[in-house]
């Protein structure tokens, strides 16, 4: 059956919306990150932070609202809310570096058991660099991480031990996939939710380390 990446991208993006409280500074990763900008509540007072100097990041623009000049850290366009700020990538990365984002909430390749973290590279493979994903891993209070539970291939990407380059180590502290919501914690991945009916063995299968069930 062919999965439908859209729906299963949506999903993925409500689940983490509920991660954000009233009050937050919150920055979103680029790629499927972004998407959460959509999805945010209007009882929420929240302020999205990207490193290129936006704090104040609305939804997608629609295309009577689009600026080719206001963009995001990804070289999407977006809208600016309400009481937003300009400012230069130096005093956006102070803001970063100084423990001021509440919560990171980032794409990934690979998250190891411990909470290591490989999102930024594939050998062999051309990038463009790390970008913020370094600073905010180690400077957001909260770091989250969303992605396909699995990879294309159905090799588990939720590991014993990351394979790639990492971004950080021992940075993550929750990931929520197209299938489940986990902890790091120092006893190991909990699993805290199960997101599309599966049964705690299906998930464990699709899992490299072993899970604890809360």
């Amino acid at each position: 059956m062919a999965v439908d990446r859209k729906a299963m991208r949506e999903t993925i993006a409500r689940r983490a919306e509920k991660e954000i409280q009233s009050g937050d500074y919150v920055n979103l990763g680029i790629g499927m990150p972004t998407m959460v900008a959509n999805y945010l509540s209007e009882d929420k007072q929240v302020m999205l932070q990207s490193e290129n100097g936006l704090l104040g990041i609305g939804p997608y623009p629609s295309e009577e609202e689009l600026d080719p000049d206001l963009i995001n850290a990804g070289k999407e366009t977006v809208t600016a809310a309400k009481g937003a700020a300009y400012f230069s990538s130096a005093e956006s990365f102070a803001m970063i570096r100084g423990e001021h984002i509440d919560v990171a909430i980032l794409g990934g390749m690979e998250v190891a058991e411990n909470g290591d973290l490989a999102n930024w590279m594939i050998p062999g493979k051309m990038i463009k660099g790390m970008g913020g994903a370094m600073d905010l891993v180690h400077g957001a209070k909260k770091v989250i991480i969303i992605m396909d539970h699995v990879s294309r291939n159905g090799t588990p990407k939720i590991v014993k031990e990351c394979s790639l380059p990492l971004t950080g180590k021992g940075v993550v502290d929750r990931i929520i996939t197209d299938r489940a919501v986990l902890d790091v914690t120092d006893n190991g991945l909990v699993l805290k939710e199960i997101l599309d009916g599966s049964s705690f063995e299906e998930i464990q299968e699709a899992t490299e380390p072993e899970l604890i069930k809360e």
